[in-house]
Order: structure tokens, then sequence, then C-alpha cells
């Protein structure tokens, strides 16, 4: 019977952090489907087809894998990083000035000519404008911080400050690379203060 890989149990250490305290984690390079964007995430038409573009590739490449490599695999959860030219701008909720990359973890081993066909599949069966924009590569984020936040996502600001004012400098770190969230609930299922999302910072020596 082919075994089916699932990245949350077979990493608990990755998708399983504490929600009372904040933990370090050494995260190795992983592949990723992914798209850029900018702006208000609430609303945002780019947005929410990034999201269904980065999903209809990622079935369709789990289907192509289970045929063709005899590898099954649960599709990893939806990842986004975030950034602005100005770093309040978050703590501001500036939406306008954000800027974000959705991502969809893949498994290991997955050929380059794979996704493009995945791709492909995919603009046949939906007519997304966002199809044409999925990039696949590697992301290596190493060392960082992360925590479990439960409920909703406009209520991570304290997280966020504690994180930054507090926990890193007492630890000799700062934060280096992009805020990381990892989206382990389905918004459409999941009433706000329900949610969980694995708040993630890469971070260095002082």
């Amino acid at each position: 019977m082919m075994r089916k890989i699932d990245f949350k149990t077979e990493r608990k250490d990755l998708y399983a952090p504490s929600h009372k305290a904040f933990s370090l984690v050494e995260v190795p390079p992983m592949a990723f489907l992914m798209i850029d964007g900018a702006g208000d995430p609430n609303g945002s038409n780019s947005y929410m087809e990034a999201i269904e573009a980065l999903y209809s590739v990622s079935y369709a490449l789990k289907f192509a894998s289970k045929k063709s490599l005899e590898r099954d695999y649960v599709v990893g959860p939806l990842e986004g990083l975030w950034w602005a030219a100005d770093c309040t701008a978050f703590e501001r909720n500036a939406r306008d000035e954000w800027r974000w990359t959705m991502m969809i973890r893949q498994p290991d081993g997955i050929p380059n000519a794979m996704v493009e066909t995945a791709i492909e599949t995919a603009r046949e069966k939906k007519s997304l404008p966002a199809l044409v924009l999925p990039r696949f590569e590697t992301f290596d984020e190493g060392r960082s911080a992360q925590i479990l936040h439960v409920g909703p996502y406009c209520d991570e600001a304290p997280l966020l400050t504690r994180l930054h004012r507090d926990e890193l400098p007492r630890r000799g770190l700062a934060p280096v690379g992009k805020h990381h969230e990892i989206y382990l609930s389905d918004p459409r299922k999941t009433t706000p203060e329900k949610l969980k999302t694995i708040l993630r910072q890469p971070v260095r020596p002082i």
C-alpha cells in the first residue's frame, strides 16, 4: 500500500509549536510553489486568485506524483511571507504598504518538468489569471523563532511586538528575513477565535 507523506505529522517541530512560549527551530531548505503580490489581502482579487492558483497547481502536482512517481502526500498548508519597506506598516495596520509571497510546500524530489506540466494541467481546467505567476523554488529559512497563535489574524500584533522587543533581545538574537505565517486552519470553516497560525521569524545572533 502506498504511504502518504504528511509534512505536519512527520515534522511536528516545524508544524506543531507551543502557543504558550516561543521556541527556536532549525528549518531545512524546502521546495515551494510561490506567488508574489502586494497590498491589503482582505477583499483583494489578486490575493484570492493567487491562493486559488497555488492550490490548483498543488493538487495537480499531487495527482501527477502519485501516478508517475508512485508517491502520495497530503497537500501542505498555505503559508505566507510578509514584509514592507517600513516595518512599522504592520504595527500601524497600513495594509496598502504590505507585500507578500503566498506559498505551498512541495515534497523533495519533484522534478521541474512535472511542475510545469501541473501548471499547464491547472490552466486547462480553470481560467485563472494568477496561473501564469507560480514559481517553483527552494526556500532556505534556517534558524527561526516561532509560536502558535490562536485567534483572529488581526490579533497577532501583541505576540509579534513581544517577539521583537523582548524575546529576541533576551536571547541575543535579531530578526533577519521576512515574517512567515503558516495557516493551519481554513478560515472558511473556522471561527476567528479558533484560527491557528504559526508565526515564524528567521533570526541571527546579534
